[in-house]
C-alpha cells in the first residue's frame, strides 16, 4: 500500500509534504491494529504482537496512545523538542482554541491537529 504513496507524483510540492501520504498510510495501519486490540477486543494478544514484532504498526505510537493526552498523537517527530523552533512541540499539538492561526499543517507529517480536546 506504501508503495502507491511513493510512486505517487510529487511536482510542485515540498520536500517534506512528498512523505506525508507514507505518514498518514503507516498511522492508519497503525491505529487500525491498536482499535482491533485496545477497543474492539477483537484481535488475540498473539497475532496483535504478532503484528508489531512484524512492523505493520508502530509499538512506539501505540505506547503513547495508551498514556493521557496523547490518544490522537500522529506521529512521533511532533512530541520531540529537538526537531522544533524553540525546543517546543509541533504546532499540532496545541488545542485549536490556543492556536493564533486556526488553519496549520505539520512541517512533519502533515497533520491539521492531533491535540486531544479539538
Amino acid at each position: 500500500m506504501s508503495w502507491i504513496a511513493e510512486n505517487d507524483p510529487h511536482d510542485g510540492k515540498r520536500k517534506c509534504e512528498a512523505l506525508w501520504p507514507i505518514f498518514k498510510i503507516a498511522h492508519q495501519k497503525s491505529r487500525y491494529i491498536f482499535d482491533l486490540y485496545h477497543r474492539r477486543k477483537e484481535i488475540s494478544k498473539e497475532l496483535y504482537e504478532f503484528c508489531l514484532e512484524q512492523g505493520h504498526a508502530d509499538p512506539n505510537l501505540i505506547a503513547k496512545w495508551k498514556k493521557p493526552g496523547y490518544e490522537r498523537l500522529c506521529c512521533l517527530r511532533c512530541m520531540q523538542p529537538r526537531d522544533h523552533n524553540f525546543q517546543t512541540t509541533c504546532v499540532c499539538r496545541v488545542p485549536k482554541h490556543l492556536r493564533e492561526e486556526k488553519v496549520i499543517e505539520c512541517v512533519h507529517c502533515g497533520c491539521k491537529g492531533c491535540a486531544s480536546g479539538d
